[in-house]
This record gives structure tokens, sequence and C-alpha cells, in this order.
């Protein structure tokens, strides 16, 4: 390695902020399993991506409605959770900057909606929840979780 590793201290600073801003799919489904109750999970991607295909119990507020919507939408108490397409996207980075310029308290989910699919997670379109089998490459097929 050409850049020696950051000393520990600075490590834990580093990943311990990086948790606080951003949560994975497999945490945000446990988190709606269990009820959800302390998080709203925001889809900030566009009207036809929303009608292709959404987690269930996601509400739909494209990005740019986030300034004029957004403050109602997060009860108090409660965290924004926003996703949008994927990791190619910055459409949810976008988003949580947003939510956060209005005083929400609100983390991104990295991965996006891409990865929520991927990992088998359900998926509602056209009325009905499906689930995919998943990705190999993204989480393991025979377990419920990655288990990390």
């Amino acid at each position: 390695m050409n850049v020696p590793a950051a000393p520990a201290a600075e490590a834990v600073r580093h990943f311990a902020a990086r948790l606080a801003f951003e949560t994975d799919v497999a945490d945000v489904a446990a988190l709606l399993d269990a009820g959800g109750g302390e998080i709203v999970l925001v889809d900030t991607r566009g009207a036809e991506g929303w009608e292709q295909g959404r987690i269930p119990g996601a509400v739909h507020l494209p990005a740019a409605r986030i300034a004029e919507h957004g403050a109602a939408l997060v009860p108090a108490g409660a965290t924004a959770v926003v996703h949008c397409w994927g990791p190619g996207c910055n459409g949810a980075t976008k988003a949580a900057l947003e939510f956060a310029r209005l005083g929400v308290p609100v983390k991104e989910m990295i991965g996006g909606f891409e990865y929520w699919v991927r990992e088998g997670f359900p998926v509602e379109a056209d009325g009905t929840v499906a689930r995919r089998s998943p990705d190999p490459l993204t989480a393991p097929v025979r377990a419920v979780s990655c288990g990390c």
C-alpha cells in the first residue's frame, strides 16, 4: 500500500461518523420488520421510478419537493431514511442534504433501491408485493441476512 492507514483514533471517528450518516438495506429491512416506528423511509426517485416498483412502507417524495414538504413528512423523534436508485446515483445524498437543511434527522440508505432488490427484499408494484432471489454477489442465497 502506498498510503498508510490512518491512526486508530482517526479511523474510529471516521467510521463512527459514516454510521451516523448512512445505513444499509439490510438494517432498514430489519427496522421495517420490527415495526419501523423510528424511521420514515423516503423514496426520492421520480414518479416513473416509484411506479416501476417501490419498497413496501416507503413514502414517495421526490428530492425536488423535499424543501417544501419534507418537514411535515417526518414526525418528531423520527429519522428520515432516504434512498434513490442505487450507488451510481447521488439523488439520495442530495435528498439527505435537503432534509438536514430542514433540521430533520436523516440517514442515507446506501445501495438504494437497486441493492434492496438485489438482496431479495420485498418490492411492491401494481398492487402486489414480490421478492426476487438474492443476487449471490450482494447477499447469501441461503441465509436470512449477510451476517454483518
